[in-house]
């Protein structure tokens, strides 16, 4: 485990600068790059968010629920349902915004939505337009509490602090301007680290193509 204060003393003894060179400022903007750079390069279950919200009859756009546009990256999947007790899911295709428009161009006709698109960063848009209130759980990937003074340790921090520290490290020397062969090395410890993180999430976690919405071949329910 790795605290905010125990990264920035780490990162500046690896350098062997001091807070003169490398200010708080400028250490706590490695920390947020190197945070950012692990959400993009690996999937963990941590990331993992799932929503629910409703379908408005006649409206395209849903809001993502729970969305805050600074910590949510990529919508996973869509799936839309009706109330009830058996109801049926139904996974929805992602398409882009001009696919959209040709299949559905008259966004005031309605019908059960197959496909879905980011319209903007924090909303969705669905076609056919909705014909009833579907019910909808989004399956997100969002970015956990950035570390800072005030949120000391994460998961991150805790669960895989090499992993942080290697990234702190190669933005630490692109920006010192630092040897070629010591940027290498810390990138390589990286890419080290990062696949043994990966490795051990693929452990914790059976994986199939359905959980993440791309099965689309019927399953029939054993439940009564």
């Amino acid at each position: 485990m790795t605290t905010f204060a125990e990264l920035q003393t780490q990162i500046r003894d690896y350098t062997e600068t001091t807070s003169d060179v490398l200010t708080d400022l400028i250490v706590n903007d490695f920390i947020e790059h190197a945070e950012n750079r692990i959400f993009r390069d690996v999937d963990l279950d941590i990331f993992r968010s799932y929503q629910v919200a409703s379908l408005t009859i006649g409206n395209p756009f849903v809001a993502l629920p729970g969305a805050n546009i600074t910590q949510t990256a990529f919508v996973k999947s869509v799936q839309i349902y009706t109330a009830g007790a058996t109801p049926v899911r139904e996974y929805l295709e992602q398409k882009d915004i001009t696919f959209m428009n040709q299949y559905w161009p008259n966004r005031d006709t309605t019908g059960k939505p197959r496909y879905y698109a980011m319209w903007d960063q924090d909303r969705l848009y669905v076609a056919p337009t909705p014909n009833s209130a579907y019910n909808i759980e989004l399956a997100l990937n969002k970015k956990e509490t950035a570390l800072s003074s005030n949120n000391t340790s994460n998961w991150v921090s805790t669960n895989a602090p090499k992993v942080l520290l290697y990234a702190c490290l190669c933005e630490a020397f692109r920006f010192l301007k630092g040897p070629d062969n010591m940027l290498a090395y810390y990138e390589q410890g990286y890419q080290q680290a990062l696949q043994s993180l990966q490795l051990e999430q693929q452990g914790r976690r059976r994986r199939d193509e359905y959980y993440d919405g791309v099965l689309r071949l019927p399953l029939e329910s054993q439940q009564p």
